[in-house]
């Protein structure tokens, strides 16, 4: 088999890409380990940047967003019962988020693909990357049993933190920063209408708590919880009642509870790692970084990596520009340390932190009072909340 990018992965960054590329005249080949209905089945995020919705219409999947997607121009915060509103779009010259789940991009994307006749592989297994430092490398694969090879110009390595793609640079090039937060988020989703229009951010002496949705019918809501905590400790009930306890009355009594959809516990991380490429592989989205939700990153992460990878890729194809392939790796990190620190601060400045001195607690009140209490430090959130700019690729 022969391709002009192979791209690992069919999770929303490996589709988004491939779907760019391929209407640039670029060919593709996608390899994804799982089946479609597990890729489906993925519970994550759904609030996307101002940039991730322009690129889903540059890649022309937005038919759907657009007509189902809501869009928010603010968020709330609420400290000690007080709740401060954040309008985004009149800090931000306009801009807005969109809440349209990680679960209906990928379908979208899945669907295009499809569509386009562009070939995925799902299922394949015993997948290794070889040769990156040439200018043909290749992937081998194992697939119904059948060992394949597929030579391709480049790799895209957009298979998540425990992906092949990664453990492919030799250890002694890569360098490796992270931080484990001392603690993790209980997520519950059920089928009842949001508590909020806007999504709220809440501190509580018990605990952090986060009121989202994915529609006007569903709603996504977290509690902070201690690593300890296993889910099968939480009964439905359980986690309203201590929703409801974190959360100011006038709040708690529009609570709607329903059964749980799903619900699961997440750890906390942040992580990146230096270099995103290796020769001709590049690594996308979680395989190269990880972030907190606090800031509503990660997705959008992973989406800021593509759109600097298929515009590279697409000036190397249509105007032989080598130059800018090793431009892909610093381009990506600077957005992507943005990213981590907005990630860092909203965790910091959100969560309970039960071993934090009485020094780190006042700095933290300090943080609060001036990022919440002057229209500078709101402007500084809403424009990280909805996303820095992209550089340019010249």
């Amino acid at each position: 088999m022969n391709t002009q990018v192979a791209i690992i992965g069919a999770g929303p960054s490996g589709l988004l890409l491939g779907q760019l590329l391929h209407n640039a005249g670029i060919k593709t080949v996608i390899l994804e380990r799982q089946t479609p209905e597990y890729v489906l089945g993925r519970i994550r995020a759904g609030i996307l940047e101002n940039g991730t919705v322009e690129l889903l219409r540059e890649a022309g999947v937005s038919r759907r967003m657009d007509a189902e997607g809501l869009i928010h121009h603010g968020v709330e915060f609420l400290f000690a019962g007080q709740r401060i509103p954040v309008p985004l779009s009149e800090l931000t010259q306009g801009k807005s988020v969109m809440v349209y789940g990680q679960t209906e991009v990928t379908r979208d994307l899945m669907e295009a693909r499809t569509s386009s006749g562009a070939q995925t592989i799902y299922g394949v297994e015993q997948v290794e990357l070889h040769d990156l430092k040439s200018d043909k490398p290749y992937v081998t694969f194992v697939k119904d049993g059948e060992h394949c090879k597929l030579t391709c110009d480049f790799v895209a390595g957009c298979d998540g933190f425990h992906g092949v793609s990664r453990q492919s640079i030799p250890r002694e090039i890569l360098r490796e920063y992270e931080s484990i937060w001392p603690f993790g988020w209980l997520g519950l989703l059920s089928d009842t209408p949001p508590v909020n229009p806007e999504l709220i951010y809440a501190h509580h002496e018990r605990g952090f708590v986060l009121c989202s949705q994915r529609s006007l019918t569903r709603s996504r809501y977290y509690l902070q919880v201690p690593l300890s905590e296993k889910v099968e400790q939480w009964t439905d009930e359980r986690f309203w009642n201590e929703l409801k306890c974190r959360l100011p009355a006038e709040l708690g009594q529009k609570l709607v509870t329903g059964h749980s959809l799903e619900k699961s516990i997440a750890p906390l991380r942040s992580y990146v790692v230096e270099p995103m490429q290796f020769g001709r592989m590049f690594l996308v989205g979680d395989a190269a970084h990880i972030v907190p939700p606090t800031g509503a990153k990660g997705l959008n992460l992973a989406v800021s990596d593509v759109n600097y990878l298929w515009r590279i890729l697409r000036q190397y194809y249509h105007h032989g520009r080598l130059d800018l392939l090793a431009q892909y790796s610093q381009l990506a990190l600077n957005r992507v340390w943005k990213g981590e620190r907005f990630s860092w601060f909203m965790t910091h400045l959100l969560h309970d932190f039960q071993d934090k001195s009485a020094f780190d607690r006042k700095m933290q009140e300090a943080d609060r009072q001036y990022y919440l209490g002057s229209r500078a430090g709101l402007t500084t959130i809403a424009e990280n909340y909805v996303g820095l700019p992209y550089e340019k690729v010249e």
